[in-house]
């Protein structure tokens, strides 16, 4: 009798990988405003690093229902993935060690890759964009700049079409192969205009035609019954996800980036 034929093992996607994976805890990330915490995750002999948060680690915040901060988590990703751009580490809701949560793709940024300074003058140099002036203590001011990259406008677009809370200098991860991702997307999403950011240096500016096809693109994936519309009605509140097609509609309608409304603070700080 013949031996029978070795079947290569399946390989698994990422997204099998954090969702069905054996998730075990290595640490907890303690400059996290909410338990993050560092696991491996392993699955058919596949294993990565990952950040879990549990629900039942949330803080109560005033603007946001209790317990829907790893939802947002999870619908910024999908609305990355919609663009195209890739720009939020792959991210499912799964059970884990201390109940639902959100389990990420842990990525490690390159911490000498300058996004963000603070120069003295009154304009940014060739390269950057000005965010704001800052005070630096001892009576002195500073401008806050942030790189005129591509990567980061498209990100940019993103946080407005999510309505995100909170873009910190932290929040951004580039990499060593190029790459460039947003972390921490819990505040996410509100029905009011919370967008805060330090990535207002295109406040204003004429959308790239990239950004135009891509707010294309979610605007076809959010109407009723599309598959971005149908993926977030899982995630967040139905008027969350009409003010998200809101959001993505005025855009394509001015056809620029949003500029500050004046209506709430438009820079976290610290900047980092």
């Amino acid at each position: 009798m013949s031996a029978p034929e070795r079947i290569p093992p399946r390989s698994v996607t990422t997204a099998e990988l954090l969702a069905e994976g054996e998730l075990k805890v290595r640490g907890r990330i303690r400059e996290a405003s909410n338990a993050a915490l560092y696991c491996t995750v392993s699955h058919d002999g596949q294993e990565a690093f990952c950040i879990y948060k549990p629900v039942a680690g949330e803080r109560p915040l005033w603007d946001f229902p209790d317990g829907t901060l790893a939802q947002r988590e999870v619908a910024a990703y999908e609305v990355s993935e919609a663009t195209g751009w890739g720009l939020v580490p792959t991210t499912v809701l799964r059970d884990g060690p201390y109940g639902e949560g959100m389990c990420q793709l842990w990525i490690e940024g390159q911490p000498d890759v300058e996004l963000l300074a603070l120069v003295d003058g009154e304009e940014p140099e060739a390269g950057w964009k000005a965010i704001g002036f800052a005070d630096v203590g001892e009576g002195r001011t500073a401008l806050l700049v942030h790189a005129d990259d591509e990567r980061l406008r498209r990100l940019a677009v993103l946080d407005a079409v999510i309505n995100n809370a909170d873009r910190k200098g932290g929040h951004l991860l580039p990499t060593g192969e190029g790459r460039l991702y947003g972390i921490d997307h819990g505040v996410t999403f509100n029905t009011e205009n919370k967008l805060r950011t330090l990535l207002w240096g295109w406040a204003g500016e004429p959308l790239t035609a990239d950004a135009a096809e891509a707010l294309g693109t979610l605007k076809d994936g959010l109407t009723a019954g599309g598959a971005l519309a149908t993926r977030l009605a899982e995630l967040i509140t139905p008027a969350e996800l009409d003010a998200t097609r809101a959001r993505v509609d005025a855009m394509l309608t001015s056809g620029k980036h949003p500029e500050p409304s004046g209506e709430w603070p438009a820079i976290p700080w610290p900047p980092v």
